[in-house]
């Protein structure tokens, strides 16, 4: 019978346990909820709209509308630009299941273009091959989320160009990419999409606890964010149907849900955007030093497009399984054994089973299931020791020689 404690060994390592991400809260995020919470207003009040105004400047961005978290913004977002039964919408299948899922909320169907070998995001070139099919089939999509994955963006300027050509709407989720840029304007600016979604989980690179904001450039799409996110309801008097009967008085205009944020998360995100850049730049030191201790080792590199600059949400390396004595998941499961918390992004959203339900099956999408196969996150964040960091290379180069 298998030993149903924990080996001395496993405890040893979770008591110098690495996570692979998370959060930094320094006093001045302390401060800043604290204030809210001695404040009249924790709900929605003053903070949320100082936290979009922050967003919306840092990005470039006219609009912002901050929410409970990326997975209300995703949906909101494809409400706002009219996705409903009977649309398509295409994504990335390395991504969390949230980037799909948001259009089988609106009543959508959900396909995939397979991702590129190198950067991991969305293949361009497999997205206008699929188009072109897609049109001759008189079933192109209605929307196309590009997933800037690791916090590298997507190939937008290519796939707005297919947008004007096939008429599709672009929601990026940058879930993963506050901070980074491309072109070298900031992401989030929306120059090639109609929205972009941001997360502030505690893992990603700035954090509300939960959270997420859409940001737009259109106006009418504002509006109606803002309707979404609470309830359809609005008090503007200029988007009422009828008069109202005085001050007190609001009109539903549409479905809309309960995806507010509260002032004291919008009171943390704004302490919290105030660092984004020191944050990043950390990030990317420790990807480069990485990218210096990892060089003739058994394993791919993460691959920096050179119209970007990226956030580094994730570190990501790819085994050599064929020039190794061990299993992908061997590697993976001695590392964890070591304290060493590494974790795989992602599993294709195409192999889930829910999906499979809905008629996809394995060998859909190449190079997203070679990628799972291959694929680890290695640890980084702001506060990793660079100590640490030389423990994990210098164990994953153990595990990677026996």
């Amino acid at each position: 019978m298998a030993d149903r404690f924990p080996t001395a060994r496993y405890v040893e390592a979770m008591n110098h346990y690495i996570p692979y991400g998370r959060q930094s809260i320094n006093q001045d995020d302390i401060d800043a909820v604290v204030e809210v919470l001695r404040s009249d207003w924790i709900t929605q009040g003053p903070a949320i709209e100082r936290f979009e105004q922050a967003v919306a400047n840092y990005c470039g961005a006219k609009y912002a509308v901050a929410v409970s978290s990326a997975t209300a913004a995703l949906h909101i977002a494809c409400l706002a630009v009219g996705l409903g039964q009977g649309d398509i919408l295409w994504t990335s299948p390395n991504t969390f299941v949230a980037s799909a899922n948001c259009g089988l909320y609106c009543g959508a169907k959900v396909d995939f273009v397979d991702i590129d070998p190198r950067t991991y995001n969305l293949s361009v070139s497999e997205l206008e091959r699929k188009l072109a099919w897609a049109e001759k089939q008189g079933c192109l999509p209605k929307v196309i989320v590009p997933v800037h994955f690791a916090g590298q963006s997507c190939e937008m300027e290519q796939i707005h160009a297919l947008a004007q050509r096939y008429g599709f709407r672009i929601i990026e989720d940058a879930s993963h990419a506050i901070g980074g840029s491309y072109h070298g304007q900031s992401i989030g600016c929306c120059q090639f999409s109609d929205v972009t979604v941001f997360s502030f989980h505690p893992v990603k690179i700035i954090t509300t606890g939960e959270g997420g904001m859409v940001l737009t450039n259109q106006e009418d799409l504002y509006q109606k964010l803002i309707r979404l996110r609470s309830h359809g309801i609005t008090r503007n008097v200029d988007l009422m149907q009828g008069k109202p009967d005085g001050s007190w008085y609001y009109e539903q205009l549409d479905l809309g849900f309960n995806y507010r944020m509260s002032d004291i998360q919008a009171a943390l995100g704004v302490s919290q955007l105030q660092r984004l850049d020191e944050f990043v730049k950390r990030r990317r030191f420790l990807a480069e030093r990485y990218n210096q201790m990892l060089q003739g080792l058994p394993v791919v590199l993460p691959w920096q497009h050179p119209e970007t600059e990226s956030s580094r949400h994730l570190y990501v390396i790819r085994l050599k399984l064929d020039k190794i004595n061990k299993t992908h998941h061997q590697v993976f499961e001695e590392l964890r054994q070591a304290g060493i918390g590494v974790n795989l992004h992602y599993i294709p959203v195409h192999t889930q089973p829910y999906y499979q339900q809905l008629g996809f099956n394995l060998g859909d999408f190449f190079e997203a299931e070679s990628y799972y196969q291959e694929s680890i996150s290695l640890p980084i964040y702001y506060e990793l020791p660079v100590d640490s960091q030389s423990q994990i290379v210098t164990f994953l180069k153990k595990v990677l020689e026996k």
